[in-house]
């Protein structure tokens, strides 16, 4: 199934090639949760602050039984900081 991954600020740079202004298609196994999917682009856990699914934040300790569907959005963002 397909998924659409969005990743910002540092975390862009691991985008599969072929991403675009931060977001890539990509195709997932069924049962698939919003962890795999970290550890599939070898995202560094400690800059995945902020998971939405659809736009539904995904608290760490929900993330390994966040299952995936057919055209979900992950969308992932690093600790922020500004003043």
């Amino acid at each position: 199934m397909k998924i659409t991954v969005k990743l910002f600020a540092l975390l862009g740079r691991y985008l599969p090639p072929g991403a675009k202004e931060s977001t890539a298609e990509i195709d997932i196994d069924d049962g698939a949760t919003s962890a795999d999917v970290i550890r599939r682009l070898n995202l560094p856990v400690h800059y995945c602050h902020l998971v939405l699914v659809n736009g539904n934040f995904v608290p760490p300790s929900e993330r390994e039984s966040c299952v995936l569907k057919d055209d979900d959005v992950l969308a992932i963002w690093p600790p922020v900081a500004g003043g």
